[in-house]
């Protein structure tokens, strides 16, 4: 494991989720849901910003979804992931840099730059899941390889969103007129660190030129494998159940991920409490994370996964009914206990599952799925927001309702879960 870590591929691999990791603590989970509901779109009540935020989460994911198995096959056959990874990730980086300049109350052009990172970073993951199938050769180390990204992600974003914050409480300190202008220009620099540390793997990523298509061809032989691989998928039961499970298991993450500062928000807990429960999952999630790949290779990859979707199963659950401080911050102790292991081993179980040769077609449909699920999740937390304070007239209720609905999700994952027999990955 050490002489691995100082491959030059595999540590440039890793770092890309201390990369991208700005995306999802700065923006995804910090400031863009704060921003959203207080100064985006601050004449609505709770539940209707709520709702707004969920569907414009649920838009993205309707367009990476459908982009995903394409971009996959695509990759596959030009043997340049490293290119689309540097389309995606400059992509992602202008989307966040482009938040700057939105004004308050815009909250139409707000959703629209939000769409335009997310697309970014979803595309680019991708190409980066799928590259741990090339630079890690030996099955044994995938959990911990992937573990190991997840772990150095939750620091790197943890460091810049400290930063953030810490910029947004003194504005004066470091320049800025006020701390509106503090939390915008930090989604500058989410879209700067994103671009700059991702250079390492686009520089020392893995290159294959070995399919020479180009242009048209490359396109055409594209869509002619998803058809292929589709029927393979169709046919390879094991794969198959596990993508059925994982679609429905990594929706109430993705779900959490988005939606859980706008439903504290939506209940009552300050800013500064939303803020440090987040710096508490990041700088916890690192050594969490790294051990889930550790108690992997001792109890088995899916066990662990087992055990993640129970933690999230009583976190849905506690949220729904949570009243004071001492709970919240207890749900982001489980938050950081069971996040980075779900997302580390469900993706070095597939990876385990499937041909090294179509890895990025396939990261292609699993990357599919999970936008999929990323659809329903956040729409149907959104609806039942909507129809339960309908209903019941009580915009808090609505939204504890939307967070129940959630646990649903991780019990039809876990159950389909429960069908995959693959004997080398229990």
């Amino acid at each position: 494991m050490k002489n691995i870590l100082k491959n030059k591929q595999v540590i440039s691999w890793v770092m890309y989720d201390w990369a991208n990791s700005a995306f999802t603590t700065t923006v995804m989970a910090g400031f863009f849901p704060i921003f959203f509901k207080h100064y985006w779109s601050a004449s609505d009540q709770v539940h209707i910003s709520g709702a707004k935020l969920a569907f414009g989460n649920s838009i993205a994911g309707i367009l990476v979804a459908f982009l995903a198995p394409v971009l996959g096959a695509i990759s596959d056959n030009s043997g340049k992931k490293t290119r689309f990874l540097l389309f995606s990730t400059l992509t992602g980086s202008l989307g966040c840099i482009g938040l700057f300049f939105i004004s308050a109350g815009d909250w139409q052009n707000a959703i629209l730059f939000y769409i335009v990172a997310s697309i970014g970073f979803f595309s680019a993951n991708i190409f980066y899941d799928s590259m741990l199938t090339d630079v890690v050769k030996s099955e044994k180390y995938y959990d911990k390889v992937s573990a190991a990204g997840f772990s150095v992600g939750y620091l790197g974003g943890g460091i810049l969103f400290a930063l953030n914050v810490w910029w947004t409480l003194m504005p004066d300190l470091f320049g800025f007129a006020d701390k509106s202008s503090a939390v915008r220009a930090s989604f500058i620099s989410a879209g700067i660190w994103w671009f700059v540390f991702g250079i390492p793997l686009m520089v020392y990523g893995p290159y294959t030129a070995k399919k020479k298509k180009f242009g048209i061809q490359i396109i055409q032989a594209g869509f002619k494998q998803i058809r292929h691989t589709f029927r393979e998928i169709r046919n390879l039961k094991v794969v198959f159940t596990f993508l059925l499970a994982y679609w429905l298991y990594i929706d109430g993450v993705d779900t959490i991920i988005r939606m859980a500062v706008d439903y504290g928000l939506s209940i009552g807990f300050t800013q500064t409490d939303l803020i440090t429960a987040l710096l508490m999952i990041q700088f916890l999630g690192f050594p969490f994370t790294w051990l889930s790949g550790i108690l992997a290779e001792i109890i088995g990859r899916k066990r662990m996964i087992y055990i993640t979707i129970f933690g999230y199963i009583c976190i849905c659950i506690w949220a729904s009914f949570m009243r004071n401080k001492i709970e919240f911050y207890g749900i982001a102790l489980l938050i950081s206990m069971f996040q980075g292991g779900i997302q580390a081993l469900s993706r070095s179980y597939f990876a385990s599952l499937i041909p090294a040769d179509k890895s990025a077609e396939y990261f292609g449909f699993y990357n599919m799925l999970g936008k999929f699920a990323a659809i329903i999740g956040p729409a149907l937390m959104g609806a039942v927001n909507l129809i339960a304070g309908y209903f019941i007239n009580d915009s808090v209720l609505a939204v504890r309702a939307g967070m129940l609905s959630i646990v649903l999700l991780f019990i039809a994952g876990g159950i389909t879960l429960s069908k995959v027999n693959a004997k080398t990955n229990t």
